[in-house]
């Protein structure tokens, strides 16, 4: 194994990427310097894949697009001062792109180790656009990306409610989402990702290391799926409240920045991806999160109408990465995620039934204090977590002050006698926050289908 010094590596070169359509396999191939390549492999299953020319084209652009932006899975290991593109040549519409995608999607990133990436983070380009991508006849039909938790079951729901043919997409080899993905009884793709080995190496020996815009990445496999199938949706489900990040403040209290744990889930990420993929990979292919002007509250509320994923479904992170493959407690009840859902739903599900699904009430923990006071942003930012905003979490805090069931347990009696009387007019109602925005890429016709079933 070579030696690595991310301090003395100047490039990081995109060296090629190829797919083949026999057997579904795509490898993107990087490099540090002249270093050993580093080649990711990408599975898709279906395979042999039949593309006529114009579907073929538009496979090997949307191929390139993913090269390009799962690269960053590697380039944040030194974050070397140059880029180099070898196999092809970019415009200035995929540079600007990119250059966004990494500057924003390695935000905390940069903020963790110290590190500015403001202005620095440049994709060499020629001087020519490229030409506009055409219509190429994709089938009226939806990947919807499932991970394990509420949004994307409300929004395979929904989808079945207004009658679209979808078919259930993840990445990986979690059994927890594959078990979700079986419950909603619709046809599922299951992708798998392999990563270059010598990464984990290079991290041993000193890389950078920390989050990345995995959701960026996760996009640009799934509209690659999407041309390998002849499909033309591509759906996500991240709420309007993904694009609200943390406030960094100075040792006087004052914002200095803003870090947003979930950046690629965001609109500015959903808007600027989904106009490219139509511009340049198929006029035909439609790439949007269908709960984009909703809430996390009015996603929650959405959830509780049926009961038919609560023994199924986990928003838990920690689960995922520290649980075997049959866990037998999907909800650690410790991190911002689990205290985030738990006073979501709470609201709008019966008492007996939410601590049904989590074995315990959380909000009578009062150890557990710090960790909401988090969520409400008192005293602390909004943590670095795929969680709603502040007002949302003091909103669903007020809600529950003023109810029986609830107005007794620990934090829920804390908040009613000690914060909210500091936050004053800070606190909304439930009601206020749960109408719909109207910042989203959902086309007309499917939104109105979908504002009468969530109004329902």
């Amino acid at each position: 194994m070579t030696e690595f010094n991310r301090d003395t590596i100047e490039t990081f070169r995109f060296v090629r990427c190829s797919l083949d359509a026999a057997t579904g396999i795509a490898r993107l191939v990087y490099a540090f310097d002249d270093g050993p390549e580093l080649t990711e492999t990408i599975t898709f299953p279906g395979a042999p894949f039949a593309l006529d020319s114009r579907r073929a084209e538009a496979v090997e652009r949307a191929l390139r697009l993913l090269h390009l932006i799962a690269g960053v899975s590697y380039y944040k290991a030194a974050v070397p001062p140059a880029i180099r593109i070898d196999a092809y040549t970019i415009d200035a519409d995929a540079a600007a792109l990119l250059a966004e995608i990494y500057e924003n999607g390695l935000g905390e990133f940069a903020y963790r180790n110290g590190l500015s990436l403001r202005g620095k983070i440049r994709f060499p380009h020629g001087q020519c656009a490229s030409s506009a991508a055409e219509t190429i006849g994709l089938e009226a039909h939806a990947l919807v990306a499932i991970g394990g938790g509420k949004d994307s079951l409300v929004s395979i729901e929904a989808l079945r409610a207004a009658g679209i043919e979808q078919t259930v997409t993840w990445i990986g080899s979690s059994p927890l989402i594959a078990a979700c993905a079986a419950r909603t009884g619709l046809p599922t793709l299951n992708i798998t990702r392999q990563l270059a080995s010598q990464l984990f190496e290079y991290n041993r020996q000193g890389a950078y290391n920390g989050h990345i815009p995995v959701t960026a990445i996760n996009s640009a496999i799934l509209v690659l799926a999407a041309m390998l199938c002849g499909f033309n949706q591509v759906v996500f489900s991240n709420e309007r409240s993904a694009s609200y990040g943390s406030e960094i403040l100075d040792d006087h209290g004052r914002v200095v920045t803003e870090v947003n744990h979930q950046w690629s889930k965001g609109w500015a990420f959903e808007n600027a991806f989904g106009a490219y993929v139509e511009r340049r990979v198929a006029a035909d292919l439609h790439y949007f999160s269908l709960l984009r002007p909703l809430s996390e509250l009015a996603v929650a509320r959405q959830f509780a109408r049926t009961d038919r994923y609560d023994a199924h479904f986990s928003s838990c992170n920690r689960n995922f990465h520290i649980l075997g493959d049959r866990p037998a407690n999907r909800w650690c009840g410790q991190c911002p995620k689990c205290h985030f859902v738990f006073l979501a739903l709470a609201p709008f599900m019966p008492k007996p039934r939410l601590m049904g699904i989590f074995g315990r009430n959380l909000l009578d923990e009062p150890g557990l204090a710090p960790g909401f006071d988090a969520l409400i942003e008192y005293r602390d930012h909004k943590p670095f977590e795929c969680v709603g905003e502040g007002r949302e979490a003091r909103a669903a805090f007020a809600a529950l002050a003023v109810r029986p069931a609830w107005r007794e347990d620990a934090l829920v009696e804390r908040f009613a006698r000690q914060i909210a009387p500091q936050l004053g007019q800070a606190v909304p109602s439930t009601e206020d926050l749960l109408p719909p925005s109207g910042e989203h890429r959902i086309r007309p016709a499917l939104w109105e289908r979908l504002r009468a079933h969530f109004g329902a």
